[in-house]
């Protein structure tokens, strides 16, 4: 896909979540839902190195549904790294707890320099870095609502825009797009889920990046009213030549805390060489 490409239809999706915010829609005023979130995320490994990078990822999000099928969301997010020997990657496309995957700078075929797993240029090493990171824009509409025997099935998409900067190792610099398919059902009090998806990178003359599969799957028990745990384990296909694959196990917790707010929190083990070796994030949402 050409960069040309690659902008109309990123400003295409742009407008879409324009025209669901400003244009009326012939439903009933409760069928509207917004909701904003402000995330906390922390994770720390080595990622085939022999550094450790400690990242930080703070992502503010808005969120509309102009019907109760419709869904919209723009991820506004703040990164910070502890050095520049890794590559921020977001591997979304609404997958569940999805968030960002690293890939190591050393030793990656592609690199400038002899790509033979020796350290990367003097002066990267420990670095701290933070700004910007890459803006997501995601939209899913739910196909087929659940019934009975039948799950609930709700296809997505979205675009990774470029914010990021990739000369601080912040971000690829790369637009991504990406598609995914979800199903729920409920039974009782138990939640099982599973989802998949495909995500399109950008060419990098920096990174040997290439597209990948990505999937996650779990299940939730609504402990109380408000509250439901969640397990769930996620993971990709290597999203770049020299990576590894992606694998890392999750635990949730979700908490209505009013009407209005809402807590979800996590923490993360991961399995692979490029998942962090542990994480932990928290978000408090606002729904109106």
């Amino acid at each position: 896909m050409n960069l040309k490409k690659t902008i109309r239809i990123s400003l295409g999706c742009v407008l879409g979540l324009i025209t669901a915010l400003v244009v009326p829609h012939h439903v009933l005023a409760e069928d509207y839902a917004y909701s904003v979130s402000q995330g906390f995320e922390f994770s720390s490994g080595k990622y085939g190195t022999n550094i450790r990078t400690d990242t930080i990822y703070a992502p503010l999000t808005f969120m509309v549904s102009p019907t109760n099928r419709l869904g919209l969301s723009l991820e506004i997010p703040f990164v910070y790294q502890s050095n520049s020997n890794v590559v921020s990657s977001i591997a979304r496309g609404g997958m569940q707890g999805g968030k960002t995957t690293m890939l190591s700078t050393v030793g990656m075929s592609g690199m400038s320099g002899s790509g033979d797993g020796m350290s990367p240029v003097s002066g990267s090493t420990n670095q701290s870095e933070s700004g910007l990171g890459d803006i997501t824009l995601k939209i899913g509409y739910i196909l087929f609502p659940e019934k009975d025997s039948i799950p609930q099935i709700r296809p997505t998409a979205f675009v990774k825009f470029p914010t990021a900067d990739k000369n601080k190792s912040l971000g690829t610099g790369e637009f991504d797009e990406g598609f995914a398919v979800e199903m729920s059902k409920w039974f009782g009090n138990w939640n099982p889920f599973a989802e998949t998806g495909y995500v399109v990178q950008g060419k990098s003359a920096q990174l040997s990046l290439k597209n990948y599969m990505a999937y996650n799957a779990g299940v939730g028990y609504q402990v109380a009213e408000n509250f439901r745990p969640i397990l769930l384990i996620k993971g990709t296909t290597p999203p770049a030549d020299g990576a590894s694959s992606l694998l890392e196990v999750r635990m949730r917790l979700k908490y209505q805390a009013t009407n209005h707010t809402g807590i979800d929190g996590y923490v993360a083990k991961g399995i692979t060489t490029n998942s962090p070796d542990y994480g932990t994030g928290l978000s408090v949402y606002y729904d109106f």
